[in-house]
């Protein structure tokens, strides 16, 4: 098992690392050392709820590819250890996140008062879009 967080851990067999060179200026450095991460998870073979699975590939959004792995790219820092923390952190939040449940709508209904203040406004609207056509003969 792989513990990304204090919460949150998954089995090694749905984490894939690959290190790749980083884009972007930098340097002879950049040209010689894979420093960025591409952090590959595993949705499907992950072992997580059927709930959690949903809310995950929702909030991956474009990260998610069609075969249910979630590809997370960690190039920010310039040593390949730091990038690693960083995607598996990534990889953690986005986790945190979908184990929370939403909490449930509950529908509610206007009050009578706040009814009646509705149609209360309606009418005076209407009453002055009424007058405003008449023409000062027409009574």
């Amino acid at each position: 098992m792989a513990r990304l967080s204090a919460s949150v851990s998954v089995p090694d067999r749905s984490l894939e690392e690959s290190f790749v060179r980083s884009s972007g200026p930098g340097g002879q450095n950049v040209n010689k050392v894979n420093t960025a991460v591409e952090l590959r998870f595993n949705l499907a073979a992950s072992g997580l709820s059927s709930g959690v699975k949903t809310r995950a590939a929702a909030l991956a959004g474009r990260r998610l590819t069609i075969d249910g792995v979630i590809v997370i790219h960690a190039h920010a820092f310039r040593t390949q250890e730091q990038n690693r923390e960083d995607a598996r952190a990534r990889l953690a939040e986005l986790l945190t996140k979908a184990m929370k449940k939403p909490k449930r709508r509950r529908p509610t209904k206007p009050s009578a008062i706040a009814k009646e203040t509705r149609l209360v406004s309606k009418h005076r609207r209407s009453e002055v879009k009424r007058t405003r056509s008449r023409r000062v003969g027409d009574d």
